[in-house]
Order: structure tokens, then sequence, then C-alpha cells
């Protein structure tokens, strides 16, 4: 081989390799890039591999739409496998590397806040769609499951009024959502007239199985003559034998009733459900719910899992408003852009799966009805209870240091903790 012709080949190269670098920026000029961030493995498996499944599909329909700005959007599913400091390099490596427009993701509050900071340093925008303890207001995330008034507080309120409950076991798993909303629950049943002596407390580790003692003690509590609940923060798979020692010690729903805030359809699929008849369930959306657009989400699911036994439930409804909502913020800033999608989505209204409408609020959560559910047989809720809307509260009116305090992103004001009392800004307001 000449020089000529080695030094012609090596141009040749260099032209294709421009060339391929060329076409692969343009393809992905042409992708939207979105973060799913949810544990497909770990103790948190059980609850979030649904939500990468309902975001993958609403996605692929988002696609058959069109896409997005005439743009396809890429899903990149990430698994931080129940660690909560893993979730935050996976959330960096999304955003960093991955370059995606928002992630959706984040079951507990100890990931969500393991994240947090990572998506106010590199202003990004996270869709939460688990319910959560209050207590936190970031410019950055987006709050579309329940906070504390439009959960926990609705479900004590229809124990004292419906079920006549005098007294209540907070029973949690260990970490920062139930010890904030016990916190919160325990101020505010204080405020309606219940002792504190009537007010048991207990928390056990995640994954947590050998649940005789724990049960025992609930059961023990519940023989003083007064109508007796259990409040459940418990979370994960520790449901599973939480609720068979229920069954294996006697306690029924017309005993002491179970009133559940981390417990759905998905949850009960790996259950006997029999014995657990009667007992509730706390959220904002049922599979059981009447409406068209839960008929058309539903039939949707199955067709894209390709399993008409594959459930729906509440976390995925804040996941579908979450989507839909960014989606109609994009489409409004022209861009996907963080801080023109902030300036867009306040005010954003789209369906809910109940037959009405979520609406982002000025404290970055939304409005959502409350409903309360009884456990079936065959593993669905009847819904015994249902609340117009609810605009979400972000700092409890229950607790001395954040009953002062709102959150408003909007501009000028822009703050997440801003004290109606002083009438400053205490910071960020994470």
């Amino acid at each position: 081989m000449n020089l000529r012709s080695t030094i012609t080949g090596a141009a040749l190269g260099a032209v294709m390799a421009a060339s391929a670098a060329f076409q692969g920026a343009l393809a992905a000029d042409d992708t939207i890039k979105v973060g799913i961030l949810h544990s497909l493995s770990g103790t948190m498996a059980i609850s979030e591999t649904t939500l990468k499944d309902a975001m993958l599909m609403l996605i692929d329909e988002q696609n058959k739409k069109g896409g997005l700005l005439g743009k396809k959007l890429e899903a990149v599913v990430v698994d931080p496998a129940s660690d909560w400091p893993l979730f935050a390099e996976k959330a960096r490596e999304l955003i960093q590397k991955d370059k995606v427009a928002a992630v959706f993701g984040c079951w507990t509050s100890s990931s969500r806040k393991s994240v947090l900071p990572v998506f106010e340093e590199l202003n990004s925008l996270l869709f939460y769609p688990v319910q959560y303890e209050g207590e936190e207001s970031s410019r950055n995330i987006f709050y579309t499951g329940a906070a504390p008034n439009q959960q926990a507080i609705p479900a004590v309120d229809y124990l004292m009024e419906k079920e006549g409950v005098k007294r209540f076991v907070l029973e949690g798993t260990d970490y920062v959502y139930p010890r904030t909303t016990n916190k919160i629950l325990e101020a505010y049943l204080i405020s309606k007239g219940i002792p504190k002596e009537d007010i048991m407390t207990n928390y056990t580790p995640f994954g947590f199985s050998d649940w005789q003692t724990e049960v025992s003690k609930i059961k023990e509590f519940g023989s003083a003559g007064k109508k007796t609940a259990v409040v459940s923060t418990i979370n994960g798979d520790a449901n599973v034998p939480f609720y068979k020692e229920l069954g294996n010690k006697g306690i029924k729903a017309t005993d002491i009733p179970v009133v559940a805030f981390s417990v759905g359809e998905e949850e009960l699929a790996g259950l006997d459900t029999k014995p657990l008849v009667g007992h509730l369930a706390a959220w904002n959306y049922f599979e059981s719910v009447e409406s068209p657009a839960n008929k058309k989400f539903i039939k949707d699911w199955h067709a894209y899992t390709k399993n008409d036994k594959r459930v729906t439930n509440d976390p995925m409804e804040a996941a579908y408003i979450g989507f839909n909502a960014w989606v109609k913020a994009v489409q409004a800033a022209g861009t996907t852009d963080t801080d023109k999608v902030l300036d867009s989505i306040i005010g954003v209204s789209v369906p809910n799966l109940s037959g009405g409408y979520a609406t982002v609020m000025p404290n970055h959560h939304i409005t959502k009805p409350v409903l309360i559910g009884e456990i079936q047989a065959n593993g669905q809720f009847e819904i015994v209870q249902q609340t117009p809307a609810v605009v979400g509260d972000e700092w409890s009116d229950y607790l001395p240091d954040s009953k002062d305090l709102i959150s408003d992103w909007r501009k000028p004001m822009s703050c997440g903790n801003f004290n109606v009392a002083t009438g400053k800004c205490g910071g960020k307001g994470s």
C-alpha cells in the first residue's frame, strides 16, 4: 500500500466517523429522554416495579400521539435497588450523563430526600407519585401523591366519625414518612380530644417479617374496652407478613380495623385477602372507581402488559397525572427547559381517573379527592367514602414550627416556606 492510498483511507475514515457522529447528534436532537427512577429490586420492588411499567406505557402512548414537540420520547430506566444513597447517584447519572428532560420516580421519602439536593443543584425536575409526610417544598419537585391532609387526616376522621374509634395504634416502618406523618397525626388526634395514653406508636425496620410480638401488642392494646384501630404506615414487602399475622391472631376488621396508607391493589395481589375483608385503605384512587377515564386506563394497561390480571393503583394514577401535566407544560412552553417548564406548569389542569381534574398548585402539589376503601375478598376495594378535590397542604397546620408557613413558587415570591406571621421567606423550603 502506498502513502497516498494510506492518507486517502485515513481521510475517508475520518469523514465516515464525522458523518456517524453527525447522524448520532441528529438522532439525539429528535429524541427527548425521560428518566425513570424506581426500585426494581430490594424491599420496595413489590411496589415500585409497577410504576416503572406504568411510565413505560405512558411514554409509549405519547409517542403514538406523535411524541412531544415533534420529537420521540425515550425512556431511560435505572434501578436504585431500594438503596437510598444509590437513588442520588442514579439521579445524578440520569441528569448529567443521560441528559433527561425530567425524572419520574422514587417511592419512599428517604429516597426522595436523598435525591432532592441533586435536582436542586442540577436544576432538573422530579415528579414524585406517592403519598408523603409533607413538611417539604422544593422548586424542583412536583408532589403528585397525597400530602397528609389529602390522606392521613381524612382517614382518622373517618375512623372517629364512622367507626367510633377512641384508641389508635400508629404502626409504621422506621423512616421519615411514618415518623413525620405520625407526629402530625398525634398532634391532630390530641386536638380532637384523644388522650395521649390512647395513642400507641411503634416502628419496625424495612422488610420486617416477625410480626407475632407486635401484633400481640396491638391485640392487647385493643382489649381495654374502647374501640381501637390501627393506622398503618408500613411500607413495602413487610405488609405481607403483617396482614398474615393479623389473620393468624384472628384480628378482624370488626374488632380492630386497620387503615393503611401504603397498601393498594398491587400489595394485596400477594395476599389471601379473605381474612382481611373490611380492613381499610385511604388513597386518592382505587381500581374500582367507576368512570370512563378509569375504564379506558385499565383496558390500556391490560393491553400494554398483555395481562388481564395486572391491577392498577393510586401511585399509578399520580404518575399518570404528573406525566400528563409535564407534557402539557412542555407543550405550552415550547421547550423542555426546566425554568420555562416551571413557569408554565402552575395552574395546569389534566384529567384524573375518577372523572374530575387535577390542578398543579403554586406549592407544587395537586388537587385530589380523598377515597376510603374497604378490602374485598377479590383483592379490590369497595369505596365507602369520597370527598371533593382537596388542595395538598405542604406545611401542617398541626405542628407549631410549620403552621404559619406556606409555599408559593410563582414569581416574585418563589418561596417554599414563606412565614405569613413574619412576612419573610425562610429559604428554599426543602
